[in-house]
């Protein structure tokens, strides 16, 4: 099976999706993660795609598989997993808070993978209920690469403080110390469109100022591994690069300036504009333990 064809149900997820979501409650007591576990063997990586992912993110197109393409491979079973009838949360809307990416071997671009998606756990979050789903990527029975991500269902949280019905933390965010800036990157109106054209994240935050405003963003935002992966690809000899830990701090309102600063070991990262900061990262490379 080609890459291409794990994604041919996507858009049926998606309507699914936008089907279901009115009728799920998130943050509903009892509520239980599906056991499922999809998996889809002989997956090949295609060129094309491979090719325009690539270009949009900024990795060179005659380079090593690059560390976050593995995810795109598996969103299509994380959709169809997230939009069936036992999935307690509603997708749509659903933001991505952090990723973590852990590549124990270069996967060739000529072999055949083995995909298995699953719901990980549940638990409460400040704003809402917050979704850990785990990717993995099989060769010959070899774990090579696997990811664990997390998704946040925003909704009212009983007896939280007024601060975070607001969705603001109930504490004092500790501040983050500014790293080196390197490079000053300007964000088109149309990335978030583009970006969900090769990889099938056509979550309507990042689509449309219309669309994102139906929950509660003024503008179309950037998707989070857009961010991580041209973070990566922005970095000394990305294809060295094993582990990667992001967390999502703050939405990247779409057109935006932002700033790619990183720390003199080159271990890590920021993407910033103004005072805010939107996303914070550690990696580390072949060899090496990641950061703790």
């Amino acid at each position: 099976m080609s890459a291409t064809a794990t994604s041919r149900g996507l858009t049926a997820s998606l309507v699914r999706g936008a089907v279901t979501s009115p009728f799920k409650r998130a943050g509903r007591p009892g509520a239980a993660l599906p056991a499922d576990r999809l998996v889809v063997r002989d997956v090949r990586i295609a060129p094309g795609p491979l090719a325009s992912y690539s270009r949009i993110c900024g990795f060179s197109e005659s380079g090593p598989l690059p560390l976050t393409y593995p995810h795109v491979l598996g969103f299509p079973l994380a959709m169809r997993l997230m939009t069936g009838r036992s999935f307690p949360l509603p997708v749509v809307g659903l933001v991505h808070t952090w990723i973590e990416i852990t590549r124990h071997r270069a996967p060739h671009l000529t072999e055949a993978i083995e995909l298995t998606v699953y719901a990980d756990e549940l638990s409460p979050h400040r704003r809402g209920t917050e979704v850990t789903m785990a990717t993995e990527a099989r060769s010959g029975g070899e774990l090579v690469w696997e990811s664990r991500s997390g998704y946040l269902s925003r909704h009212s949280t009983r007896g939280a403080s007024p601060a975070a019905e607001a969705g603001l933390p109930a504490l004092p965010a500790l501040p983050v110390a500014e790293l080196p800036a390197v490079a000053e990157w300007r964000l088109p109106g149309d990335l978030g469109r583009r970006y969900g054209a090769v990889s099938g994240d056509r979550n309507p935050i990042h689509l449309y100022p219309l669309t994102a405003r139906l929950f509660g963003f003024p503008r179309a935002i950037a998707h989070g591994m857009w961010t991580v992966a041209r973070c990566l690809a922005e970095s000394a000899e990305p294809g060295r690069i094993s582990y990667v830990r992001a967390d999502f701090r703050a939405p990247v309102l779409l057109p935006a300036t932002v700033t790619y600063a990183v720390d003199g070991a080159g271990t890590a990262f920021q993407l910033r504009s103004g005072g805010r900061v939107h996303l914070t990262g550690s990696t580390a490379r072949d060899g090496a333990q990641p950061r703790s």
